[in-house]
């Protein structure tokens, strides 16, 4: 019966007879008003077992037509006739039960009153009452859960769904697989959960069996496996990256379940479920802070934070409002970023406590009214050009911020008496091959034989590149794969050490808490990343394959462009400190009248406009520095 049912659903929906209401009102009345009597019949049967006393049929004959006149007049008054069955949730049954609970509320009370104002004998025992009440509750519920079923399965048959599994048979994951069970459209048929709990294992959750998570290899290989839901609020870190790891390898797309916090009124819906990001597979352990050292540099204090609407700056805004400060200034030069991102930081922070300016850090005058107006007590200098190709093809300009901004502000820190000056800088002004990392350089020179002339601390922090920042591989490749392909790889063999965003400004902050002045503080960047295998696995992570759906195009390496980045964390140049990812670089210094002076004949080049004649003064700079894949190879 229930095959066939299915079959003419099935049969239904693909010729799409499904209307909003498949059965008229008066059909499902008829239907609700049978179960009840069938339940008063069987509550009866059940009562005497199967024997009823010729009195109580007596009784029956007088209550039946008040029974049944108090049952339809609850129906109608509930309108549980109006629901469109094939939908039935939680909010029907309740409805359901509360109806029939306050129609036998009704009856009992009825009985009694009738019994005792008119006498005679007018009362149904009150062990069929029960019975009925539980029958009628329990099968009105039962026939509508019975049509969802055959409809849902009609409608999106389990051979047209997708193999999934669940990692975290927690509480997560029971909502999780209920989300799923629940949507009408979904094409997910959770076969299994995964958990790293022993204890759970061999145990069914919902129906499903729980498998350790060695056994999730087995497991995809077994099963026609699309997806895996991690569905874990804080897994192990090396857990979740074996987990990733695996699906990965094995072409299954992954997807993860939001914080509770992000949950719609407190409820997960599919819409939420996001596919795992880049940035989930090159996650580290937690860094733990000196958040006491933190607190008592920021807090109560003016922080100027330089590039203030770019990726590494706008991350520092919102560590350092964390830490109570009395006022953060925020300065850019790039109009609309900075504009969408004072939006944002109104709604988080009181915006009394926000200046918000629009300025560039090269021009002296704007620069120095703001000091002597605003009076910062610290300043992260976040502001630079960066991106080494485009500066490479306008090296007077990289300069003009990377050098000359550097200056201004550094000097105006001195002149205005700021008590630490963090300047954010690049693994790229190790042994640059680049106009960008050759400045940088520079401006570490100088801030660093400024130091030793001045009462400002001037620290240097030194990493590689940041996960999603502007500019990164991470946004670029995301925009291709959007576009369908090509993805741009510029080498095969081409690698780069990668950072989080958050964790990039964690270390910055630990570093400037630790950091007495003259130091350049370097961060352990962990394993360098190739950057075709980075591009693989979000072309995975994106559900898609590799040489059938988009493909992967070597482009050659682009002006400037190292192959391979220096190791920041060489034992031979480092000194560790009391953070195992944070070490003192043991750089070259130089005098603070020598690298003034070679600076103002640098920055005398740019009024010339003669790059062949700044990039030959950087490299006199900055002896170290060799052009690679450049046209300015030739003043090596």
């Amino acid at each position: 019966m229930v095959n066939r049912l299915k079959t003419i659903f099935e049969s239904l929906n693909k010729m799409k007879a499904f209307p909003d209401r498949i059965a008229p009102r008066w059909f499902i009345m008829f239907l609700d008003v049978l179960i009840v009597i069938t339940s008063l019949f069987i509550a009866f049967q059940l009562r005497f077992e199967f024997e009823v006393p010729q009195i109580e049929i007596d009784i029956l004959k007088k209550t039946f037509p008040f029974f049944i006149a108090i049952r339809v007049g609850m129906l109608l008054i509930m309108k549980i006739y109006a629901g469109i069955i094939r939908y039935t949730g939680t909010e029907d049954a309740v409805r359901i039960i509360k109806t029939t609970l306050i129609g036998t509320v009704i009856i009992v009370v009825a009985g009694m009153l009738w019994n005792k104002l008119a006498g005679g004998n007018f009362i149904l025992p009150t062990t069929i009452v029960i019975l009925e009440l539980i029958l009628t509750s329990f099968l009105m519920i039962l026939y509508r859960v019975g049509v969802k079923l055959v409809y849902l399965e009609a409608s999106n048959p389990r051979r047209n769904k997708s193999n999934v599994l669940i990692y975290g048979a927690g509480e997560a994951g029971i909502i999780t697989k209920r989300t799923l069970d629940r949507d009408a459209a979904t094409k997910y048929e959770v076969i299994a959960f995964i958990d790293d709990d022993s204890s759970k294992v061999g145990k069914k959750l919902e129906g499903s069996p729980i498998y350790h998570r060695s056994k999730l290899a087995s497991l995809l290989e077994k099963n026609e496996i699309t997806e895996l839901i991690v569905s874990m609020m804080n897994p192990e870190k090396q857990s979740k990256q074996e987990v990733l790891d695996i699906c990965l390898n094995k072409g299954v797309r992954v997807m993860d379940v939001p914080p509770v916090r992000s949950w719609i009124n407190g409820e997960l819906s599919l819409n939420q479920l996001r596919p795992v990001k880049i940035e989930d597979l090159l996650e580290r352990d937690i860094i733990q802070l000196d958040e006491s050292s933190i607190r008592e540099k920021v807090s109560n204090k003016t922080i100027l934070i330089t590039g203030a609407a770019g990726s590494i700056g706008s991350e520092l805004v919102r560590q350092v409002v964390g830490y109570e400060p009395k006022r953060v200034i925020l300065l850019e030069q790039a109009e609309s970023p900075l504009y969408e991102f004072s939006i944002e930081m109104e709604k988080k922070f009181d915006a009394s406590k926000m200046e918000i300016i629009l300025g560039d850090v090269r021009n002296l005058d704007r620069m120095r009214k703001l000091f002597h107006e605003l009076k910062p007590d610290m300043v992260f200098h976040a502001a630079a050009y960066k991106h080494v190709p485009l500066v490479e093809d306008n090296p007077s300009e990289g300069v003009l911020t990377n050098v000359q901004g550097t200056k201004v502000i550094a000097d105006l820190s001195v002149e205005h008496g700021v008590r630490t000056f963090v300047l954010i800088s690049t693994d790229k002004a190790v042994n640059p091959t680049n106009v960008m990392g050759a400045s940088k350089r520079v401006a570490e020179m100088y801030i660093q034989a400024l130091d030793s002339a001045s009462k400002t601390e001037f620290i240097t922090t030194r990493f590689g590149n940041v996960l999603g920042s502007n500019g990164s591989v991470i946004p670029l490749f995301k925009k291709q794969i959007e576009a369908g392909g090509p993805i741009t790889v510029t080498h095969e063999k081409i690698n780069r050490f990668f950072m989080t965003i958050p964790e990039a400004c964690q270390l910055v902050l630990e570093a400037s808490a630790m950091g007495k002045g003259g130091e350049i503080f370097v961060f352990d960047m962990g394993k360098a990343v190739r950057i075709i295998d980075l591009a693989k696995k979000m072309i995975t992570l994106s559900g898609l394959e590799e040489g059938k759906d988009i493909e992967i195009k070597i482009t050659g390496l682009r002006p400037g462009e190292k192959l391979f980045e220096e190791v920041l964390a060489d034992e031979e140049n480092t000194k560790p400190t009391h953070h195992k990812k944070i070490l003192i670089a043991d750089t070259r210094q130089v005098k603070l009248d020598y690298i003034q002076t070679e600076i103002d004949n640098l920055l005398h080049a740019f009024t010339e406009q003669n790059n062949d004649a700044m990039v030959k003064k950087l490299k006199q700079i900055v002896p170290e520095y060799r052009s690679e894949n450049s046209i300015f190879e030739k003043l090596d």
